[in-house]
């Protein structure tokens, strides 16, 4: 397996811009693609019949990956896409957030239609991740923006259509930066309180799927960087990985301890992960 790390550019963060390649040990193999239609990439699915990894690039399209890194289908550019987070859905479409629409979109796999808009434009003030719960319903983040606006909340939606349900978490303490929904269904999501303080509060923090309750918060240990916490994945160790400012951070799901600093790399300005198989 290869770890691949979206390393941010621009408003984003100052990174270099580029998907980042890690072996097992953490050490860096070098860019995955060099095609300049990725620039400031965001959001890492993998399309589970073909393998093929898409990517939601800061140029306003989504383009395709074969394991080489070659691109092997494309959309257009869209201008303001503006993409986020990626995540496939139960449907086979991929879903991207869109952080100018401040919305979902709904791709097909094949990339040739323009995307579907899954919930009302302007839905939240600015998206931070969402996933598909075990029954469909649609968890969405929404964070502060680069402007300071935002609601620190997360929402539910039904999965027959744009009904919003009566789910919520009151939780003071929370600042979403992505979701993901666990292998026992809870919604896990990583914070950053307030966001863009240099004081912020940093973990990964797990709600009940059934009504929102706050079931656990996880955080690193003394000496480990745990700085603007961004994607979450589970890898194929069965860990809970985090990807941060300068480092990807892994948990023991189970027992909810940090169990180390998987990857150490400066300037990384992670935003999104993935385990791609070789």
């Amino acid at each position: 397996m290869t770890l691949l790390v979206t390393s941010a550019s621009g408003n984003n963060g100052s990174g270099l811009g580029k998907i980042l390649a890690f072996n097992p040990e953490g050490r860096l193999i070098g860019p995955f693609s060099d095609d300049d239609r990725i620039a400031d990439p965001r959001g890492l699915g993998i399309e589970p019949s073909e393998r093929l990894l898409f990517v939601n690039s800061g140029t306003d399209c989504i383009v395709a990956l074969d394991p080489g890194g070659q691109v092997v289908r494309s959309t257009s550019i869209m201008p303001g896409l503006n993409p986020g987070g990626g995540v496939f859905g139960p449907d086979g479409r991929y879903y991207v957030g869109s952080r100018t629409a401040r919305t979902i979109v709904a791709f097909p796999k094949q990339l040739d239609s323009v995307g579907e808009f899954v919930l009302p434009v302007n839905v939240v003030p600015f998206p931070r991740g969402f996933g598909f719960g075990l029954d469909g319903t649609r968890f969405l983040a929404s964070g502060v923006g680069p402007d300071g606006v935002g609601d620190d909340a997360i929402f539910a939606f039904a999965s027959t259509g744009l009904t919003k349900l009566p789910w919520k978490v009151d939780d003071p303490k929370l600042s979403p930066l992505d979701l993901l929904v666990a292998p026992n269904g809870n919604i896990l999501v990583s914070s950053e309180k307030p966001f863009g303080s240099p004081d912020a509060i940093t973990s990964v923090r797990e709600y009940d799927a059934k009504d929102g309750r706050l079931v656990r918060v996880m955080s690193p240990g003394d000496g480990v960087q745990f700085r603007k916490p961004r994607g979450l994945r589970f890898g194929p160790d069965g860990l809970l990985y985090c990807v941060a400012r300068d480092t990807v951070v892994a948990f023991n799901f189970e027992t909810g301890q940090c169990v180390g600093v998987a990857v150490e790399f400066t300037d990384l300005y992670g935003q999104a992960l993935i385990f791609y198989p070789d």
